[in-house]
């Protein structure tokens, strides 16, 4: 039910066809009425059209001006939605000058098809205003567009005629109609409609369903007048009845005619189809699509040869066999829609991506565990325990070349090389390398995909990186795991779970491919910043591997071997013109960094080296040009200014009160400066420095702990009735929580009310209970780093935690002094010194 047409080519015309079509288990041809040729500004390609739900009201509104649209050979009703084919040089300017400012146009049908250049006498003066939804540029330099048909127009004044129409416009009012003669007719109406579409061989199945939901006659008489086989006179008359009534009658006539040209079509088919044979009916058929096709225009020559390039490539991409069944269901499909229907591009770009993907071509890996290991050591400092993990890998590969690809996930603070891990553990493999960065993501469609129902539907990313890395088994890196959102779009967590699940994801569906695909052979590789905003569902499937901070000397020496190289080369020095010392690398690294990775580290190197490229080529401020120079401690200073971070533990835990903790945070360890004081008050305590709940309850865990042992540290408990303390940990505008600042906490309360200062470089973790035990903790390997960083030399730990001393590093233990405690009389002992237990 209803009217195909084709955009005219430069050298031939194509006769339109007005057709009646509707697809039943017995019917097979269908008798055509020709009309004149179809031109690009007729509708081409007219599918079915479709009632949608109105527009926003925002988008809908009809201007009182609209740019004008003449249109051949195809009316435009309102609550249809058509393709358009453009090309007149008029029209093209019009709605590149129009759709950025407003998508709303005027479409009015011509009176004369065959005339290029319309005026405005050649115009019906009754059209539609159209919303444009897409708009489609072909390679022959013409144009398709989507439109959706808002209301009637009545064309008013034409304003302006070159170098296109544009015209005033107003909506005229319908009449509605009424009483039971009107309802009855408009029953009768809906049946004869449902009776013309199940005897219609190619009416969309969805058809009755569409026109059931149309409640308003005047819509319904619109939406079946847009897909009856009229011409275009007939469709005008149907446009410009505004009394409903009487549209609906004029609808009732022209399906009622038809209706009786398809009964009568029905039995002389049934009567024919009992003499032929299968094969003769299959070749009769074909040979009945080519003569249409020929007569529409739609030969062989674009889009039978795309189709046939098509099945080529399916072909060569050999998909399993459900997959290349469901392929070449849909190549059949397409065979027999026309190029220009939405469809059409939609199916194609469905089967362009079925062909791209790597369904059996893998990347050969290479199992040279020697050449492996050199080439994570020629990219990479450290690491020993990726890069370990990463041979084990390779060895068992070597014995089971059939196993599933691992699926580690690399947690560690910014800048200690997670991400550039990937692309140097894809190389020491031999694979292709993809990278997809999953933070902020908050729709689940980005993993799964959307489904091809949906205008611009997509596949998700895993698939589009597979199509780009043409390999099955590439090394795929997703990164920043532990910031992936959720919201009413679904949540992207949820849909890993599938992906990185060795057990599961040997058929993982896309929602855009609807047909599975085989993760096993690829190397998942995730990385994350805090492990703990990981849900613990998808942490459960991955092999956790910690990467920790850099040492001072580790940064060094990465400067020296990586950072220093690239950045005097990027800034076009040579090692001649800009020689780097020693202690110029350790001066921007305890000067002018203060972070667990090497990120920062570089962006001064390369600040220097500029300051060095802008001496060399003489654009220095009254500085005497130099051929090159040596970077030392003075250089640094005098190029990057005054230094930025000064270590000043010896002069803030002077004072009784002030304790050093360590703490653990997404971006690595850190010291805290727990600060307590006491002045005149009522036994109030404060806590400042933006801490959360857990780190309140630690405070008033420690104060607990001293009253119920102030006897036994010779202090007055009743003082604390006239005093007010106030616990502050600096760097307020820094959010803190977590329960293992309790000891820091418990020695600034004692020290302050004792008046004993803390020892010097000491620095201390632990929770505390209020019997006074120490628990253990988490990060350890991260928060002895940051003590090592900051110049600490004595570090107090839990008991509990010696055995995490494995994973500290060496150079750490070299330079600090372990103690383990279990109670909080062994913490005062080693950070306090001997106590004097007289009465204060």
């Amino acid at each position: 039910m209803s009217k195909t047409t084709k955009p005219k080519t430069a050298k031939r015309k194509t006769d339109k066809r007005k057709t009646v079509k509707r697809k039943t288990t017995k019917r097979k041809t269908t008798k055509r009425k020709t009309v004149k040729p179809s031109r690009p500004e007729e509708g081409s390609a007219q599918a079915a059209s479709v009632a949608v739900a109105p527009l926003d009201a925002s988008q809908s509104a009809i201007p009182e001006v609209l740019p004008v649209l003449p249109v051949r050979g195809s009316v435009m009703f309102p609550g249809t939605i058509i393709p358009l084919g453009v090309g007149r040089r008029a029209s093209l300017r019009m709605l590149d000058e129009s759709l950025p400012k407003s998508k709303i146009i005027g479409l009015f049908s011509q009176k004369d098809e065959e005339i290029e250049d319309p005026t405005a006498e050649d115009l019906y003066t009754v059209g539609t205003a159209a919303m444009v939804l897409k708009l489609i540029r072909q390679q022959d330099d013409t144009v398709s567009l989507i439109v959706h048909g808002l209301g009637r127009i009545r064309l008013k004044k034409l304003l302006r005629v070159k170098p296109y129409f544009k015209a005033a416009v107003d909506t005229p009012a319908e009449r509605p109609g009424s009483g039971k003669k009107f309802d009855a007719e408009v029953g009768q109406l809906r049946e004869r409609a449902n009776d013309l579409i199940d005897l219609s061989p190619t009416a969309p199945e969805q058809a009755q369903t569409v026109m059931m939901n149309i409640d308003e006659p005047g819509a319904l008489a619109d939406f079946l007048g847009a897909n009856l086989a009229l011409d275009v006179a007939q469709k005008q008359d149907l446009l410009e009845e505004y009394d409903v009534a009487k549209r609906v009658r004029m609808v009732h006539v022209h399906l009622s005619s038809q209706l009786d040209i398809l009964r009568l079509q029905e039995k002389i088919s049934e009567d024919v189809q009992s003499s032929i044979g299968d094969t003769q009916r299959r070749f009769y058929l074909r040979e009945q699509i080519k003569a249409i096709q020929k007569e529409l225009g739609e030969d062989e020559t674009g889009s039978g040869q795309m189709i046939t390039e098509l099945a080529k490539r399916l072909e060569e991409a050999s998909p399993p066999e459900k997959v290349m069944n469901e392929a070449m269901r849909e190549l059949d499909r397409l065979d027999l829609i026309p190029p220009a229907s939405p469809e059409y591009s939609v199916i194609t770009s469905y089967l362009e991506l079925i062909a791209d993907l790597p369904w059996v071509k893998a990347s050969q890996d290479n199992l040279d565990l020697e050449r492996a290991r050199k080439t994570l050591d020629r990219d990479h400092y450290g690491l020993d325990k990726v890069k370990r993990r990463l041979i084990e890998y390779l060895a068992v590969r070597k014995l089971n070349p059939e196993g599933r690809g691992p699926i580690l996930c690399l947690v560690g603070p910014p800048g200690v090389g997670k991400t550039s891990l990937g692309q140097s553990i894809a190389d020491s493999l031999g694979r292709q390398f993809a990278r997809i960065s999953l933070g902020g993501i908050r729709d689940e469609a980005e993993v799964r995909g959307h489904r091809r129902t949906y205008i611009g539907a997509m596949p998700g990313r895993i698939i589009q990186e597979l199509r780009r890395a043409a390999t099955n088994n590439p090394v795929m890196m997703l990164d920043e795991v532990d910031k992936l959102g959720s919201d009413f779009r679904g949540d992207p967590s949820s849909a890993l779970l599938e992906v990185l699940d060795p057990r599961q994801n040997n058929a993982f569906v896309d929602r855009y491919l609807d047909v599975p695909f085989d993760l096993s052979q690829v190397f998942f590789i995730a990385t994350a910043n805090y492990i703990g905003n990981v849900p613990p569902a998808l942490r459960d499937r991955m092999e956790i591997i910690d990467i920790p901070g850099y040492t001072d000397p580790d940064k060094l020496a990465i400067a020296r071997r990586y950072l220093v190289p690239r950045q005097v080369k990027e800034n076009g020095l040579t090692r001649a013109k800009c020689k780097w010392m020693s202690s110029g690398i350790k001066k921007v690294i305890e000067s002018y960094t203060r972070e667990a990775g090497v990120r920062e580290l570089e962006r001064q190197i390369g600040s220097v080296c500029r300051g060095v490229a802008a001496q060399v080529a003489g654009a220095t401020n009254g500085k005497k040009r130099r051929k090159a120079a040596t970077i030392d401690e003075d250089f640094v200073r005098d190029v990057l200014g005054s230094e930025k971070y000064v270590r000043d533990l010896d002069t803030r835990t002077t004072s009784p009160g002030v304790a050093l903790g360590l703490a653990y945070t997404p971006v690595g360890g850190e010291i805290l400066f727990i600060e307590a004081t006491k002045y005149a008050g009522k036994g109030n305590v404060t806590l400042t420095g933006q801490i959360g709940d857990v780190m309140k309850e630690s405070a008033s865990a420690a104060l607990s702990l001293f009253k119920s042992r102030a006897d036994e540290l010779g202090y007055d408990a009743k003082k604390l009735a006239e005093l007010d303390l106030h616990i502050h940990v600096p760097a307020g505008a820094v959010p803190k929580d977590g329960p293992s600042a309790g000891t820091a906490m418990y020695t600034a309360i004692t020290s302050l009310l004792l008046d004993v200062p803390v020892k010097q470089k000491l620095a201390m973790t632990g929770e505390i209970t209020l019997r006074g035990k120490v628990l253990p903790i988490g990060g350890v390997k991260e928060k002895t780093l940051a003590a090592a960083r900051a110049g600490v030399k004595t570090i107090l730990l839990p008991e509990k935690n010696r055995s995490d001393m494995e994973e500290v590093d060496a150079q750490v233990k070299k330079k600090c002094t372990f103690h383990f405690v279990d109670n909080v009389e062994q913490v005062l002992k080693l950070a306090l010194g001997k106590i004097n237990k007289r009465k204060k």
